[in-house]
This record gives structure tokens, C-alpha cells and sequence, in this order.
């Protein structure tokens, strides 16, 4: 059974010490390489092609968010799976928005990391507990979020306008912007309230109260 080639990435010579320790713990997988910063992992990828790259967020230099980008996108069979101090929601989405397929803070225990490596080579997802709850958290707070309270205090002032039987040339006259700002604004309002012309518009601000028909 071949090994699983790991790249370990991180500024600190003792953790890459300690992780390089860890993985002779293991018959099934391997270091081939280390780097220091954002750059030369990029490099030490082309050279080397790991099955996984550890990576550490912040390092001097190009951190490990870019890095992470720009390996994804050239060598998209190399995993990367993020090792960070960071356990907070911001890193943790940060890296999975950057294309890091798992995240696992460093003071978890070293059997975790090991599974994490497992997973990702394998093409699935890992996840720590922590990073997990905090994606939840990330869904859980778009859904709840009310498509208007996402438009912008324009696009509300342009929306009710529309409904009140406004051309598009009115509204930039009235408003004194250009008729492209206001038709920009007005395909921004539709994208974020999932409306396709204009009479949804209208239907539309008529169920939220912005305007009402005459008897």
C-alpha cells in the first residue's frame, strides 16, 4: 500500500519537529517536504506533489489562506488541510472559503490530525467539532437573515419607488444618478430578493407594506 505523501507547512521548526514524530508513528504515511511560509509551498508543491498539505494560517510572508488558494486552483489533487492555533469562526471560514478540505486547531490531539489526513486524501471532508459547530452557525444565521434587511438603504428607497410606478429615468432624475446606477441597483434588488421583472417588484413591496393600492 503506497503512503500518503504529507507536506507540512508552518514557521515554527518545533511543531514541523513535532508533526514529523507524529506521522513515524504510522506506517501508512509520510512527510516528503517542508516550508516555512505561503511561497515556498507553493513551490515545494510543484516540485514535490503531496497527497496533503498541513498548513499553519498565519507565517510571515505569504500566509496560508493565499497559499492555500493558489494550490488549489494549480495542483487540484493536492488536499489541504488547515493546522492552526485559530479556532474561531472567522479563520475556520476563511479556510474553507480559501478551498482547505478539512481544519483542525493545533491543540487538538495527535490521533485527530492523523484521521484528518486519512479523510482529506481520501476526498472527504474533516472537520474538528469546534469548525463544524461553526459552520452550522454560519447556515443557521444566513437562513434567518430576511432577503430585504440584506438590500442596501438605496436599494430600498429605490424598490419603493419602482412600486409607486416610477420609470427607471424618473427614479435618476428624482434621485439625481445616473440611469445606469439606477438600473444596477435595481438587478442588485432583484438578485437579492429572487425577483425576476418588475410586477414582482411591485407584488413584492405590496406584501412588505412599501405601498398600497387606492380603493
Amino acid at each position: 500500500m503506497s503512503k500518503i505523501k504529507i507536506l507540512v507547512v508552518d514557521d515554527h521548526a518545533v511543531l514541523r519537529d513535532g508533526i514529523r514524530a507524529l506521522i513515524g508513528l504510522y506506517d501508512d504515511v509520510e512527510i516528503v517536504g517542508e516550508a516555512s511560509e505561503g511561497k515556498e509551498a507553493i513551490e515545494r508543491v510543484k516540485e514535490l506533489a503531496p497527497d496533503v498539505v498541513i498548513m499553519d494560517i498565519a507565517m510571515p510572508g505569504m500566509d496560508g489562506l493565499e497559499a492555500t488558494r493558489r494550490i488549489r486552483k494549480k495542483h487540484p489533487r493536492t488536499k489541504v488541510l488547515v493546522l492552526s492555533q485559530h479556532d474561531n469562526r472567522e479563520y475556520i471560514l476563511s479556510a474553507i472559503k480559501a478551498g482547505a478540505a478539512g481544519y483542525v486547531p493545533k491543540r487538538a490531539v495527535g490521533s485527530e490530525l492523523i484521521s484528518a489526513i486519512r479523510a482529506v486524501n481520501k476526498g472527504d471532508s474533516f472537520l474538528y467539532p469546534s469548525a463544524a459547530a461553526a459552520l452550522i452557525e454560519d447556515y443557521l444565521q444566513q437562513a434567518e437573515v430576511e432577503p430585504y434587511d440584506r438590500l442596501t438603504e438605496r436599494e430600498r428607497e429605490i424598490l419603493k419607488l419602482i412600486a409607486d410606478g416610477h420609470t427607471s429615468r424618473a427614479i435618476a432624475d428624482m434621485l439625481v444618478i445616473g440611469l445606469k446606477t439606477v438600473l444596477g441597483h435595481r438587478a442588485k434588488i432583484m438578485e437579492k430578493l429572487n425577483l425576476h421583472n418588475r410586477t414582482e417588484l411591485i407584488k413584492y413591496a405590496m406584501r412588505k407594506g412599501l405601498v398600497t393600492l387606492d380603493s
